[in-house]
């Protein structure tokens, strides 16, 4: 038998020598987890005494982190927004800095319960979208993804959320094949540039799909696509908003450029990296 707050001190230790970026935090979510605490009962119950059984079980997940496994693949699921998401192999693990997405996109709508269309392109767990629809009471949405199980996974998210009646979930490529207009379009596409693959946390490169990371050669082949696409996709004055990668927010900028997009703006994350790219569709009905 051992104290929580024993067991909480040595897992902390352990997730420290392992390198990870942020032991407390993370060893709180998987004893929580483990022992089926509430965030209260972790600190009120610190001297409160755990069984070896239920040791071991916590500990066996403080080994998976160790091994640099992440806390939401370890769980099954990863807190976003106001949501929580369900993860599978196939869908990559949300991430804070794509809550300027949705920050961006709920910033230029001037009316939040207008009827609104939107997209997201490359859903994954459905992050972005369910996220929007979560704000916008009278909006409905499309996900669209390669990956039948990535659009099994934000269906779930959907259903998991209360959502399901404004959002439905779609295998495809980027927009290809799709004839309705949107109002909004959203994306966290892949953006890594291929080489650097190698060189991501392993927490990254050994648990989020090769697919979701890879974005070509300079990180930017599915940005020429999607742009591509968007005159066809967006109604006169609609929006689009991509996350994108570190140092590529004014390439993207300039391809949307290119399509006759205006009011082009550049939005920081909380680590001050220009994180987003939002602009609006000037061109009329019909173009």
């Amino acid at each position: 038998m051992t104290t929580l707050n024993t067991l909480r001190r040595h897992a902390e230790s352990r997730l420290r020598e392992a390198g990870v970026d942020t032991p407390e935090l993370d060893v709180r979510y998987l004893l929580e987890d483990a022992l089926g605490l509430t965030r209260m009962d972790f600190i009120a119950k610190s001297e409160q005494m755990i069984s070896e059984t239920d040791a071991a079980r916590a500990l066996a997940l403080i080994e998976r982190r160790a091994a640099r496994e992440p806390v939401g693949r370890i769980l099954g699921h990863r807190e976003f927004w106001t949501l929580d998401l369900a993860l599978n192999p196939d869908t990559l693990e949300p991430r804070p800095d794509t809550e300027t997405v949705v920050d961006a996109a709920l910033a230029a709508i001037p009316d939040k319960k207008a009827a609104l269309d939107l997209i997201d392109l490359g859903t994954g767990t459905g992050c972005i979208l369910l996220a929007l629809l979560a704000e916008l009471p009278n909006a409905r949405g499309l996900g669209v993804d390669l990956s039948p199980l990535a659009v099994e996974a934000a269906a779930g998210n959907a259903r998991r959320n209360g959502l399901e009646a404004r959002a439905r979930f779609q295998t495809g490529d980027w927009a290809h094949g799709i004839k309705d207009r949107f109002d909004i379009v959203v994306s966290n596409p892949p953006y890594i540039p291929s080489a650097d693959i190698a060189t991501l946390a392993p927490e990254v490169r050994e648990h989020d799909p090769l697919r979701a990371l890879d974005g070509g050669p300079d990180g930017l082949a599915p940005y020429r696509v999607i742009t591509a696409q968007l005159p066809g996709l967006l109604t006169p004055g609609g929006l689009v908003v991509f996350e994108v990668g570190q140092g590529q927010a004014a390439d993207v900028a300039a391809l949307l450029d290119g399509q006759g997009f205006v009011e082009t703006t550049l939005l920081r994350d909380l680590g001050g990296v220009e994180r987003c790219v939002r602009a609006r569709n000037a061109r009329p009905s019909g173009h």
